[in-house]
This record gives structure tokens, sequence and C-alpha cells, in this order.
């Protein structure tokens, strides 16, 4: 999840993505790292979430651990005002899908105020003619294809935001 320059009030964002192998998470090191050199702050779960070896988590057992990442993901995404999702992988990651659907539930509930962007760099596809799962692709307001594409999108992320809140009215997301 990404949180915008002009959103300093609301909470850090996060990055759900796959981060399970080294270079998953040099990946997302390296991009959070870009993100944050364009003035957005970053939640990010390898580096900012649930880690078993810190306090208070290490003193949890297996369950209440799981129950701690889900409630602090979830604060996290309901906390964003941009919700970034790396979708690589032959499918996309089943925790971030999850995130996705309480991003875009709660989108709905209040009537729009968060944008939902994901990046896609990956080829592989398990859907024929369709790189993602429609439940996936339509609930997402963008994909990009690379990170370039994903800092142009976000760096108009203000003109975005404005054009969203006068087409409800001017209110507040």
């Amino acid at each position: 999840m990404t949180y915008p320059p002009e959103s300093r009030q609301r909470h850090e964002p996060g990055v759900p993505s796959p981060l399970f192998s080294k270079p998953e998470r040099l990946f997302n090191l390296q991009l959070t790292a870009r993100l944050e050199a364009s003035g957005f702050r970053v939640f990010l779960p390898q580096r900012d979430g649930v880690d078993r070896k810190t306090a208070p988590y290490d003193a949890m057992g297996s369950e209440d651990r799981r129950r701690a990442m889900f409630r602090l993901d979830r604060q996290k995404v309901l906390d964003c005002d941009v919700f970034l999702f790396l979708l690589d992988g032959r499918v996309p990651d089943e925790g971030a899908c999850v995130e996705l659907g309480i991003a875009h539930c709660e989108r709905y509930l209040r009537g729009g105020g968060k944008l939902l962007v994901g990046l896609h760099t990956d080829t592989r596809a398990a859907f024929i003619g369709s790189r993602l799962n429609p439940m996936v692709r339509v609930a997402l307001d963008y994909i990009t294809e690379d990170e370039q594409a994903l800092l142009r999108l976000l760096s108009g992320y203000g003109t975005w935001r404005r054009n969203a809140e006068a087409e409800r009215g001017g209110g507040n997301p």
C-alpha cells in the first residue's frame, strides 16, 4: 500500500506481494525505495509487518502471530490511500488477493477515495486468453507493466484523487 506525498495524515501503505524468495524480497525492497524516494510512505509487510523474531511477536504462539499479522495487514489496507498489488507469478499471491478484496470492498462501501493499482511485469498466465483472473483484474483501477509506468501513474495521484472527489460531489474519501 502506498501513500502519496499529499496524504501525510494517513498511515503508511503496504505493498502486498509475494515475499518468500530472495529475489522477490529484493525486488520489493528496491521498488519500495523508489516509491519512498518519490515522496510516498510505504508499508512493506516484509520490512514493517509482523516478524516472529521481534517483540512482541516472538512471545506469541503461531496462531496468535497469524491473527496479529492479519489484523495489522488489514488495518494498513484500510488506512492506505493507494493500494499497490504486485501481481507477478503464475497466479497472484493468495494473501494479497484477500487484501485487494478488503481494499475494494472498503472503497465500494465508502463510495471511492482509494486508488487500486497493480504492477504486473510477469508474462506467465494461468488463464487462457487473459493474464489475470477477472476477479483480480476488474477490482483494480490500473495495471502497469513496468516500474517507470507505475511511477508516472502515481505521480499523477493528486489529480486522480481530485477528479474522483469531484465525481462524488467533492466529499472526503
